[in-house]
């Protein structure tokens, strides 16, 4: 019995690796910081810091309003938004280049508290959809000389969180960081037990 698909949709993930995305390792992320900021991409920079700060999956990254992360005219160095996976809250940061360019993409776009932080081109959608980001990240990836098979909207989510677990190895910190009702969530979402088990291991001489 054949199966008739619709001629224009391709499943999302056709010919691409399905599983867990890599996070970005520092040299990566100044790689693509820079390919932003030398292309004067004032919107995907300060969509770029905000992703790797927030550590936000991309539906509630892409759905924030400008009231989310301001108070009057400045860019708050700390904010809360409810999760709509969990609906529960969770906090983030936002460091001074990311304060920085949030306000220059705020001015430049003439964005008001209500609107959408990031508002989509295309007519049918308020703001930019979690397929057009993942499509952002991808052209983020390429610039980088990555291979976008590799990474992912998640990687822009489990990059900080995973540079955090290695340089403090305090579990609770990140399972507050990412959201996660539970810990053994979070150690599977970094995978740590693999490397932790595998450090532990090239340790040992024998």
């Amino acid at each position: 019995m054949e199966t008739r698909e619709h001629p224009h949709r391709e499943a999302w993930n056709k010919g691409k690796l399905v599983g867990q995305k890599a996070p970005l390792k520092p040299k990566d992320i100044w790689a693509i910081r820079i390919h932003l900021q030398n292309a004067h991409e004032v919107r995907d920079l300060a969509m770029f810091n905000l992703a790797i700060d927030s550590k936000l999956r991309g539906c509630d990254l892409v759905s924030l309003r400008v009231r989310d992360v301001t108070h009057g005219n400045q860019v708050l160095s700390r904010a809360m938004v409810v999760q709509r996976k969990t609906q529960r809250p969770v906090q983030f940061e936002l460091t001074e280049p990311t304060r920085t360019a949030v306000a220059a993409w705020i001015a430049k776009a003439g964005l008001r508290a209500e609107d959408f932080l990031f508002p989509s081109r295309l007519h049918d959608s308020p703001h930019v959809s979690t397929r057009q980001y993942a499509r952002i990240v991808e052209h983020w990836v390429l610039a980088a000389g990555l291979d976008p098979s590799a990474y992912g909207t998640h990687s822009m989510r489990r990059t900080k969180a995973t540079l955090i677990y290695k340089r403090t190895k305090n579990l609770r910190a990140v399972q507050l960081l990412l959201g996660h009702s539970k810990l053994e969530s979070t150690v599977r979402y970094l995978g740590i037990e693999v490397d932790d088990a595998l450090e532990i291991s090239e340790q040992i001489e024998i």
